[in-house]
């Protein structure tokens, strides 16, 4: 059963921390060059299987002893949290474009280029921490799939006009805040018991 509380949580937790991401400009990038929907079809199954991955390996933790779990995912947020107050630059990187805009050409850039730029990126192994965390792995790869999906049609359909009303940077810091909560509630989890 899918527990929307968790979906929720763990939404929020992965929109925020991608929105800064140097793949969400990437979207913006190929959304601004190429047909908006063959970018995200690309964009949307590398994320599936970025969280599938991610997924797997939290519930893989859910195997140790809860107090080492929680230990274990609240030095993570907080590692996730300096992470994205530490990071530098604005992530844009350049596309090439292709010959011509086929379906294939374009999701496969697409896919790729996040396959390769999301591989062991923040949001997964925070996916992963949310799935050892709540023991919940459908509501927490559902919650992450569809915060990584709207990031990236914001990115690929309105990009722009969000970061030129919303600073990159409290963007950064509303996320990082809400990691430093989760990893301190996780700590005092792990040493309350």
């Amino acid at each position: 059963m899918i527990s929307i509380t968790v979906l929720a949580v763990v939404f929020g937790v992965v929109f925020l921390a991608e929105l800064p991401d140097k793949t969400a400009l990437a979207g913006l990038v190929l959304g601004a060059r190429y047909r908006a929907s063959y970018v995200f079809a690309g964009v949307a199954a590398a994320f599936l299987l970025h969280v599938a991955l991610a997924v797997a390996a939290g519930s893989v933790l859910t195997l140790l002893p809860q107090r080492t779990v929680h230990a274990v995912t609240g030095v993570l947020f907080l590692g996730g949290a300096a992470m994205l107050l530490l990071q530098k630059g604005d992530g844009e990187e350049e596309i090439r474009r292709p010959g011509d805009q086929t379906f294939w050409k374009v999701a496969g850039t697409g896919f790729m280029l996040i396959l390769v730029a999301e591989f062991g990126d923040l949001t997964q192994i925070m996916t992963a921490n949310l799935a050892a965390r709540y023991d919940d792995p459908l509501s927490v790869g559902l919650g992450a799939v569809l915060g990584l999906w709207a990031v990236a049609g914001l990115g690929i359909v309105g990009g722009k006009a969000l970061m030129k009303r919303v600073p990159l940077a409290l963007i950064t810091k509303i996320a990082a805040l809400l990691m430093i909560a989760l990893g301190g509630w996780s700590l005092y989890e792990a040493v309350a018991g």
